[in-house]
């Protein structure tokens, strides 16, 4: 894809202003200076929090610093699919080597630690089922078809089961796909065909997760860390406690362009403005899926927050009264009910619990993938990552991550809601649906938990209709754009690292008028030999 012309800024006279420290706005500031040969001194990150990263953290339990350790949640990467990151992250030095770019230490670690998971799918009796046949029939096979025949806007806000009948979601298909993607049956119909057009060369792997790819760490160490130190070197300035209230913009009455002027903050010594000069950018980070999440540990229940607390959703929810192509909020923060997990991450301090996982999965930490108990009834799922995940964990200590999808049922084992489940009860139900009873007490002693409540993490799969999220570059836009999860970008799928730096790079192209090649949108449907294998495994 090549990038628009737009009537491109002055790149020495510009400053751009981007809203929110996440990965959108870091990729956002690097090809900036990297394509657009922005001065990185013109470059201003504005993050409400103390840290940058967004939804993409790592690092010390905040309830428990000096013995535990939490992800909010973990990601999996692709070759194929992922390519606007990886051209990214070729040009940004690791964390441990400056002459290792992060893309080549990733293709390294993987080259070492393959993933080829051999517990995919675990039911009520702890048996591992064989996941190769995923269970579709013929009336689920041309039902699949339907859904990928018909354009988005025929679909439009309807749901995924209203495409599917009850037996497809007991299917293996589903039980694996949901999970390794994030789908509940009542999520965006639209959104599942994007996937299946984006993913299809996984259909054959996807009891094994082998076209998976994973960071030696977890990604703020090995993608954030390494990010945010390279703009601090090229000379960006990151302004941490920084809250963007709102802003003004203007449109011009012949011509109807449109421009943002001003921005108002939030300061630690109070409010603050920032003109936008003519040839100033604004960049606008829209939502947050770890909105409002709160933190638990062994002897805690997280609060779930229903009335969007902290400033994750506010910003949007005032640009969006400015202009009726400014997206929808509402349609995603809606229902908390429908998009509301809890997560959970195991700080091990001994081997005991994780050397039974090995001897029962017969994985090697990092080969494996998401074990998921499909009968449940909090339907978990856990992931054992290569160890150490943290780059400063301590020899000796271990950490696996995982969540429930169904919270609000009761537990087989705690007979209570995840949702008001302590991190120890939690930790009860886990080691008695691995049938590891025999060492219950004793992992009980030695491990930490901490659990996460998320309100909104699956919020970007709403059904949704046109206009809900606003576009990249609204029409007329000439000095702003807005990125992350919550902006349209045709084709691609959201819930992904992908979406937000492509979308950044998008962005500063088409405002920028840089003439570089986009990657295109990888779709496996075009290659014969990767539609054929997908299609023998839905025959299988």
């Amino acid at each position: 894809m090549q990038s628009k012309k737009h009537n491109a800024l002055n790149t020495s006279k510009s400053h751009i202003w981007i809203v929110g420290g996440g990965i959108a706005g870091m990729a956002a500031a690097a090809f900036a200076i990297r394509d657009a040969k922005v001065p990185a001194q013109n470059i201003h990150i504005l993050e409400e929090l103390d840290v940058s990263g967004g939804s993409m953290d790592g690092g010390h339990n905040p309830l428990n610093p000096n013995h535990a350790w939490v992800t909010r949640g973990g990601r999996m990467l692709t070759d194929e699919t992922y390519l606007c990151t990886w051209d990214l992250f070729s040009t940004i030095p690791s964390l441990e080597d400056p002459n290792t770019s992060v893309r080549e230490e990733c293709t390294q670690f993987n080259e070492q630690i393959r993933t080829h998971a051999q517990a995919r799918l675990i039911d009520s009796k702890h048996t591992i089922l064989d996941a190769e046949k995923l269970g579709l029939s013929t009336m689920h096979r041309a039902q699949m078809l339907r859904l990928l025949a018909l354009k988005e806007n025929r679909i439009g806000s309807r749901r995924i089961d209203e495409f599917f009948d009850d037996a497809f979601f007991q299917t293996n298909f589903w039980r694996m796909w949901r999970t390794t993607f994030a789908f509940q049956k009542w999520h965006s119909a639209a959104e599942l065909r994007r996937y299946f057009l984006r993913f299809i060369q996984e259909l054959p792997r996807i009891h094994t997760l082998a076209g998976v790819k994973r960071t030696k760490y977890n990604q703020y160490d090995s993608m954030i860390l390494p990010l945010q130190r390279w703009l601090v070197e090229q000379g960006v300035d990151v302004r941490f406690g920084s809250y963007v209230t709102d802003a003004d913009f203007s449109e011009d009455a012949q011509t109807g362009e449109r421009k943002a002027t001003k921005l108002y903050l939030k300061v630690p010594e109070g409010t603050e403005q920032i003109e936008l000069n003519a040839e100033d950018v604004a960049l606008f980070t829209l939502g947050s899926i770890t909105a409002d999440s709160r933190y638990g540990d062994k002897h805690d229940v997280p609060e779930l927050i229903r009335d969007r607390q902290d400033h994750g959703w506010r910003l949007w929810e005032t640009l969006a009264q400015k202009a009726s192509d400014f997206g929808r909020p509402m349609t995603f923060y809606g229902n908390v009910d429908e998009h509301k997990w809890k997560s959970f991450t195991l700080t091990m301090h001994d081997d005991v619990l994780l050397k039974r996982i090995i001897a029962y999965t017969g994985n090697e930490p990092g080969t494996g993938a998401l074990m998921t108990w499909f009968e449940s009834g909090w339907h978990l799922s856990v992931v054992v990552p290569a160890q150490p995940h943290f780059a400063d964990l301590p020899e000796g200590k271990f950490t696996l991550w995982g969540y429930g999808f169904e919270i609000d049922h009761i537990g087989d084992y705690i007979k209570k809601p995840m949702s008001e489940a302590t991190g120890q009860e939690i930790l009860i139900e886990l080691i008695q649906q691995l049938g590891f009873d025999d060492i219950l007490d004793h992992v009980l002693a030695h491990t930490d938990i901490t659990t996460v409540m998320m309100p909104y993490a699956s919020a970007l799969f709403a059904c949704r209709k046109e206009g809900d999220r606003p576009l990249l570059i609204p029409e007329n836009a000439a000095n702003f754009a807005f990125l992350g999860q919550f902006v349209e970008l045709e084709d691609d799928v959201v819930f992904t690292v992908e979406y937000s730096i492509r979308g950044a790079m998008l962005a500063i192209y088409e405002l920028f008028g840089v003439d570089r090649e986009v990657p295109d949108i990888y779709n496996g449907l075009l290659d014969p030999k990767v539609g054929l294998k997908a299609l023998e495994a839905v025959f299988h």
